[in-house]
């Protein structure tokens, strides 16, 4: 399976409309996680018009991406993975282990709130964060990222510059 994994989108002030080169790799998508900070709702239905999006509440996220069906986390199964979802893993300082106190069922635990693009694996769990498509703040790109899934585990996992 195929998995577009987004978070802090931050519309309308960053993300008008879906950009072109986030769209190019939706169109391939068989999912979207988006993990937070959607601020609009708008724009998951702009992502649903794609594929199925699963997503989580973001600090920045009011009512309106609440009522779409955004939990403060989501753990759910993909493929025979186990997937846990939050906005903000705190600290990077013992993030791996605080994760898997907080999910401990989880294989892949997928965040955003910092706008870094992360892959790591610690304490028994991967931790995943596809960085902003549309708010670098001091990273070179803005980014996005790519997960293949099959028999519960990630045989691929990419961050994708879009900016």
């Amino acid at each position: 399976m195929m998995i577009v994994v987004l978070s802090d989108t931050h519309a309308p002030w960053r993300w008008k409309e879906c950009p072109p080169r986030v769209a190019e790799h939706l169109r391939g998508a068989e999912l979207i996680l988006h993990a937070g900070d959607v601020c609009v709702a708008g724009v998951l239905d702009e992502l649903a018009a794609y594929a199925p999006v699963r997503v989580v509440l973001g600090n920045n996220d009011g009512a309106d991406v609440a009522a779409w069906g955004a939990p403060e986390t989501a753990e759910f199964e993909v493929d025979g993975l186990r997937i846990a979802m939050i906005h903000d893993a705190g600290p990077a300082a013992r993030r791996t282990a605080r994760m898997r106190r907080r999910f401990p069922d989880a294989d892949l635990v997928v965040f955003g709130h910092s706008h870094i693009p992360m892959d790591e694996t610690g304490d028994g769990v991967r931790i995943f964060n596809p960085g902003s498509p549309t708010d670098r703040r001091r990273q070179p790109h803005g980014t996005i990222g790519l997960l293949r899934v099959a028999d519960g585990r990630v045989i691929e996992a990419r961050i994708v510059p879009v900016t």
